[in-house]
């Protein structure tokens, strides 16, 4: 509901952002885009094509311009920064907090940061240092009288994202203090650096499952957009002739009975979409360091045994249907159970894929449906022709 409420508010401010662009007038949109929090410009901005966007941007109250910078996307960050000249920058980001001057530093220009690095006192100076090498977030300078906790475990600068998150939902924190090797105190973690690491997995997970990448530009040009996309198009199109090679070893069967032609997208449809659910579940898992060599096996078994169950009920209701069409008892038995074997190839693939990937050295969210498209529809052909030919035509 939250969500909902938070998308129809960023829809019609766009509509008005549009509507006072629209126009001509850059008063009112002046006035309407300095009425929004950082939060919401850059929502607005990435809700933006380029032209419009750049248009808006040179309108922000400079005072909210480094805070937007860190809210938005690394593409558009990246778009934003190119239009500010050194100084523009440097005034943008010098009041930042320590935690989100770090966040956005590797975007900055090596002059923009070395002004900024002047501009502070030493302390903030070599906590801004250490961050940028070691240490996720933390906030400015504070007395460490004022944030020494016996009970509260501290997490090493080491620690990687994924895990920090599993720490604070664990333990139900709302902060966390970072310490060194030497366990010496360099600042802390706080529930909204987890948030956004919780939405970065989050996105990360939906995008790279298509091969994108989670801070791609809406609007970014489109020879940058066709090259990131390209690669995995061209893994797709591999994949492809594979499935359509399959297809053509069975020409003749398909030839001497053309329902095949129809039935067969049905079995490699269901499949593909029934791997989708189990790849889902595995990637999260393994995110969560949920899935591992202890447990595997017991997750496939019980894929295998969900995908049966389904496998036969779904494959009885399609047999009738196929029946009731085709008139046929033979093609009706040949459909049902090839959906069946093709639903528990699809659960092996959606436990496996990932896993693979992971051990490869590999990220499991990236591409890993192409995978498991390109399996199910090329094995699930070959299942559905190869059982028709041995059975109704053999």
């Amino acid at each position: 509901m939250a969500d909902a409420s938070r998308h129809d508010r960023t829809a019609r401010q766009l509509r008005l952002l549009s509507d006072a662009l629209d126009t001509g007038r850059l008063g009112p949109v002046r006035r309407l885009i300095n009425t929004l929090s950082p939060a919401e410009i850059a929502n607005l901005l990435e809700s933006l094509p380029t032209p419009k966007r750049s248009l808006v941007w040179g309108l922000v109250d400079p005072e909210d311009d480094g805070e937007v910078l860190v809210h938005v996307g690394e593409d558009v960050r990246e778009s934003l920064i190119a239009e500010m000249d050194p100084d523009e920058l440097v005034a943008a980001v010098e009041d930042l907090d320590i935690d989100d001057l770090a966040d956005i530093a590797e975007d900055l220009p090596d002059q923009v940061i070395e002004e900024v690095l002047r501009s502070m006192d030493r302390e903030n100076r070599d906590r801004l240092e250490q961050v940028l090498t070691s240490l996720l977030t933390h906030e400015a300078s504070t007395p460490i009288n004022e944030l020494i906790d016996d009970e509260q475990s501290a997490i090493a600068a080491g620690t990687g994202e994924r895990e920090v998150a599993n720490q604070f939902s664990d333990h139900d924190w709302v902060s966390a203090p970072v310490v060194d090797e030497n366990n010496i105190l360099l600042g802390r973690i706080t529930i909204d650096d987890v948030v956004d690491i919780i939405r970065e997995q989050a996105e990360h997970q939906a995008l790279g499952a298509a091969g994108l990448g989670e801070d791609e530009d809406l609007f970014s040009p489109v020879g940058r957009a066709m090259r990131r996309r390209l690669v995995w198009l061209f893994v797709n199109l591999c994949t492809a002739f594979i499935a359509a090679n399959v297809v053509g070893q069975f020409e003749g069967t398909i030839d001497k009975l053309v329902a095949l032609a129809v039935l067969m997208p049905m079995v490699a449809g269901l499949g593909g979409n029934a791997g989708t659910q189990v790849l889902a579940l595995t990637i999260r898992g393994l995110a969560l360091g949920q899935v591992g060599a202890s447990n595997v096996m017991i997750l496939l078994w019980k894929e295998l045994r969900v995908a049966l169950f389904n496998g036969l009920l779904m494959g009885a209701v399609l047999g009738l249907i196929v029946l009731a069409w085709f008139r046929n008892v033979g093609l009706s038995m040949v459909i049902s159970v090839a959906l069946t074997a093709n639903l528990l190839l699809a659960a092996v693939v959606g436990v496996t894929i990932p896993l693979l990937l992971k051990r490869m050295g590999f990220d499991p969210a990236l591409g890993s449906g192409i995978f498991l498209t390109a399996l199910t529809d090329s094995l699930g052909f070959f299942t559905f022709l190869g059982l028709a030919t041995l059975l109704l035509l053999g």
